[in-house]
C-alpha cells in the first residue's frame, strides 16, 4: 500500500537541505548566475554533496551510497523545485546513477555517490522512457558524432553515451566539445556534445540503462514541479495578504481567492501523484506498476506547474513582470520541466496503453 504522507525522517531531511538551500541559492544569487558564464553553483552543489551526501541516496551502501529509496530523493528534488536551485542533481544523482546501477557494479558509481564526479547521460532532455534516442557511431573503439539537447553537459566530468553497436559508453568530459544551446531554463543548460573519436569505456548495454534511468527522471521530475508549484503559490498567497488596493489586501478579492483556491487543490494532487510515483519506484514495484505510477504524475505535473507560475506571474502584477524578482525563473524551470523526460501528452498515450484504454 502506498503511503502517501512524509515520514518524520523526510521532513527532518527536508528541513536540512531547505536551511542549506537558503544560505546558497537566493534568489538574487541565482538570478545573477544564470547571466554569467557559470550557471552552475557548484558551491552548492559541494554542499549537497560533501557535506549532506545527498548525491548518493540511490546507491547502496556497499557501492559507496547512502543506501537510501527515491522517497528520499523525492524530497530533496521538490526542496531544489523551491529554490529553482541551478545543481546538476536530477541529471547526475538521479539519471546518470540510475543508468550506471543498471549496468552493475562500477567504480564511477562511488564517485558519482560521493560527488566526486558529476554524470550525464548523453541523451536528450525531452526523451521519454522507451522513445527514441540519438546514438553515436562507435567504429575502431572510439566513439563519433553529435548529441544535441544535453542537460547539464556542460557541468558534467563523464558522459555516458549510448552507441551504435548497443552498448553504453563512459567518456570522459576532456574528450568531447562541449557547446553551450541556448536555453529557456537557464538554471539547467542545454548542451551539444560532439565526439570526434572519443575513446570510451564499455558499461553495459545502452537500451535497459536508458530506460531505467529516464523512468526514474520522469517519477521523480515530478517532485521537482511540485516544488516549482508550491512556491509560487506561497509566494503568491503572501503577497496578496500585503498588496492593498482601495485600502484593503487584494488577497480578500474574492475573484482571486477562487484562482488560489483552484490553484492549492492542484497542487495538493500533484503532491500525491508525485509522492506516489516516488513510492513504487522505491518499493521496487512490478514493472508496470511503478510505469502506471510514473505517467500518471508525469501527465499531471507540467500543467500545474505551469498555471501555478503562470498565475503567480500574472497576480505579482508590474513587479512579477521585472528581471530583478524571481519569477521569471520559475516560470521557465516549469516550461522547460514540461518537456523534460517526456511531454504530458506522450505520458498520457503511454498510460493508455499500460492500462489497455484504447483512443477513441
Amino acid at each position: 500500500m502506498t503511503d502517501l504522507l512524509y515520514s518524520e525522517e523526510e521532513e527532518a531531511l527536508r528541513s536540512a537541505v531547505r536551511d542549506l538551500l537558503a544560505d546558497h541559492c537566493d534568489a538574487p544569487g541565482v538570478i545573477a548566475r544564470t547571466e554569467s558564464d557559470a550557471p552552475h553553483d557548484l558551491a552548492a552543489w559541494k554542499a549537497l554533496t560533501d557535506g549532506m551526501g545527498l548525491a548518493g541516496l540511490l546507491v547502496p551502501e556497499a557501492q559507496g551510497g547512502q543506501g537510501a529509496t527515491h522517497r528520499e530523493v523525492a524530497v530533496v528534488l521538490e526542496e531544489l523545485g523551491r529554490a529553482v536551485a541551478p545543481v546538476p542533481y536530477l541529471t547526475s544523482a538521479v539519471v546518470a546513477t540510475e543508468a550506471l546501477l543498471a549496468c552493475g557494479t562500477d567504480d564511477l558509481l562511488a564517485e558519482l555517490a560521493s560527488g566526486r564526479k558529476i554524470g550525464a547521460l548523453a541523451v536528450a532532455l525531452n526523451i521519454a522512457a522507451g522513445g527514441a534516442y540519438k546514438v553515436v557511431r562507435h567504429e575502431g573503439g572510439a566513439l563519433h558524432g553529435e548529441l544535441t539537447g544535453i542537460a547539464d553537459a556542460v557541468a558534467a566530468d563523464v558522459l555516458l553515451v549510448p552507441a551504435d553497436d548497443g552498448g553504453l559508453y563512459a567518456v570522459d568530459a576532456a574528450d568531447v566539445t562541449v557547446t553551450p544551446q541556448v536555453s529557456l531554463d537557464l538554471t539547467r543548460p542545454l548542451a551539444t556534445v560532439s565526439l570526434n573519436g572519443a575513446p570510451g569505456r564499455l558499461l553495459g548495454d545502452a537500451e535497459p540503462a536508458v530506460r531505467r534511468a529516464l523512468r526514474a527522471g520522469a517519477g521523480l521530475l515530478a517532485s521537482e514541479q511540485l516544488g516549482v508549484a508550491d512556491w509560487t503559490l506561497t509566494e503568491t498567497v503572501r503577497y496578496l495578504k500585503e498588496r492593498k488596493q482601495f485600502n484593503r489586501p487584494v488577497g480578500g478579492f474574492q475573484a482571486l481567492k477562487h484562482r488560489l483556491a483552484q490553484l492549492w487543490l492542484e497542487v495538493v494532487n500533484l503532491r500525491a501523484a508525485a509522492l506516489n510515483a516516488a513510492d513504487a519506484l522505491a518499493g521496487g514495484e512490478s514493472g508496470k506498476e511503478a510505469d502506471v505510477a510514473v505517467a500518471v504524475a508525469q501527465a499531471y505535473a507540467a500543467s500545474v506547474a505551469v498555471h501555478a507560475a503562470e498565475e503567480a506571474l500574472q497576480l505579482h502584477a508590474g513587479i512579477g513582470m521585472t528581471w530583478e524578482h524571481p519569477i521569471h525563473l520559475y516560470l521557465k524551470r516549469a516550461k522547460a520541466d514540461s518537456i523534460a523526460y517526456g511531454t504530458a501528452g506522450a505520458h498520457r498515450a503511454a498510460l493508455a496503453e499500460l492500462v489497455d484504454l484504447q483512443a477513441p
